[in-house]
């Protein structure tokens, strides 16, 4: 049996239940049944795994547009995270509001629906991250908005040095630039 704890609007933290015995632990991880009973419909299609060398490492904050949106499982296989997720639905009571959740490995999945874009900082070296996604990647509907937009003030777990971020996610945009063209 699986427990779904509320993070933020319509964002969950599902854990499984962990098996354990002298020879260690079972979980059976992932099971469309029991996210179903979870109320949690989606079809995943896709899963992806991003693995990073260096704590300080920031992925994010990313989203597809309609009618490529996509909503996430995510699960940290190695290491750990802090895991961000904004609102970007016009009509929710959380839009234009962000949260933050540390994740580690063994935690569970976090649940991010449609209309969100979505980032995490390492907090560990060699982590590796687990993602299901309810449809594919398309490169014309990626979207994104750079990490240290003062608009939302983000307190990114920085230890030291700058993160280390792709140059594709050094360019994107400021939100108060792309607001006005995003509707989920």
């Amino acid at each position: 049996m699986m427990k779904k704890i509320k993070l933020f609007n319509d964002v969950f933290k599902i854990s499984p239940h962990l098996h354990s015995d002298e020879r260690g632990t079972f979980t059976e991880d992932y099971n469309k049944n029991e996210f179903f009973k979870l109320n949690i419909n989606d079809n995943f299609l896709q899963d992806n795994i991003s693995f990073s060398e260096h704590k300080n490492t920031i992925r994010g904050l990313h989203f597809q547009l309609k009618p490529h949106s996509q909503s996430k499982l995510i699960k940290v296989i190695d290491g750990s995270i802090f895991d961000v997720f904004i609102d970007l639905r016009k009509e929710s009571s959380t839009y234009n509001k962000f949260e933050s959740f540390i994740l580690k490995k063994n935690d569970g999945w976090i649940y991010i629906p449609e209309g969100f874009a979505h980032g995490f900082c390492t907090l560990e070296n060699k982590t590796t991250v687990h993602y299901k996604v309810n449809n594919y990647y398309d490169k014309n509907s990626d979207k994104g908005i750079i990490w240290n937009d003062p608009f939302f003030n983000i307190n990114w777990p920085l230890e030291g040095n700058e993160p280390i971020i792709s140059e594709k996610d050094k360019k994107l945009p400021m939100w108060s630039i792309i607001s006005q063209d995003i509707d989920f």
